[in-house]
């Protein structure tokens, strides 16, 4: 079981480029058979011995809400809101007063990876990494962020084109970091972390990590692909479980 006990799961995007599957509803909510995606991953972390999950919530926020205090699970559940875009650091700085670990796992509440979180986390620790990130093989497609590393695991870059001195791997949107890191992030503003953040961890010569996963990063961020998951997601991450509410918003 992970030391690190927390996780931030970021869901608080519109999800306009799903509009015509799921509505008004948030993307996280759309569903695999009968099952909300968000579901998905929080029975994820629960088998890999997660704890506490921080909710990063923007838009209809209170569906997701609804929907998980009306669904128990034994995993505790708080909200960290936003009340106007954050973007994805801004989200995370948002949350980072909710932290209660020394680090914390974070993962994007559109994709699925079916890593094993709870070695992730460990190889995050043993390293000395301020920063970790799940990546997996490329598939040829344009439109996800790339990670080039060298030969020891080392990020050189990220959405860099592929050179002679690294190669290229699709970034699965899962990543481990120290929870010190979220409080270098000013508050209350819109921040990216592939935009900014990062950048400027690399520019700083910050330790940054890869952890490397053979299989594939499935997301739901199009109707093409929220199809294909239906079927790809189908018997992931049985539901077997019971969650404990939160108490702060």
């Amino acid at each position: 079981m992970p030391s690190v006990t927390d996780a931030i799961v970021l869901c608080g995007g519109a999800g306009t480029r799903l509009r015509s599957v799921t509505g008004e509803a948030p993307k996280s909510l759309a569903t695999i058979g009968d099952r909300p995606f968000l579901e998905i991953l929080i029975s994820q972390l629960r088998r890999h011995g997660f704890k506490h999950v921080i909710l990063a919530v923007g838009f209809q926020r209170e569906l997701i809400r609804a929907y998980f205090e009306s669904h128990a699970r034994d995993i505790s559940i708080e909200y960290s809101i936003e009340t106007t875009p954050l973007g994805t650091g801004g989200a995370l700085r948002n949350a980072a007063d909710l932290v209660k670990s020394d680090a914390v796992l974070i993962m994007n509440g559109d994709s699925y990876t079916g890593v094993d979180l709870a070695r992730f986390v460990e190889a995050h620790q043993k390293s000395g990494a301020d920063l970790s990130v799940v990546v997996v093989p490329n598939d040829g497609r344009v439109d996800v962020g790339l990670v080039a590393t060298d030969g020891d695991g080392r990020v050189l870059g990220f959405k860099e084109k592929l050179s002679a001195t690294g190669t290229q791997f699709v970034n699965a949107g899962i990543y481990a970091v120290n929870t010190k890191l979220l409080y270098e992030m000013p508050p209350n503003q819109r921040v990216s972390l592939e935009e900014e953040l990062f950048p400027r961890l690399l520019a700083e010569h910050r330790n940054i990590r890869t952890f490397h996963y053979s299989g594939a990063c499935v997301d739901i961020g199009t109707p093409d692909r929220y199809a294909k998951a239906q079927s790809t997601l189908a018997i992931v991450e049985p539901d077997d479980s019971t969650v404990e509410k939160g108490s702060r918003a």
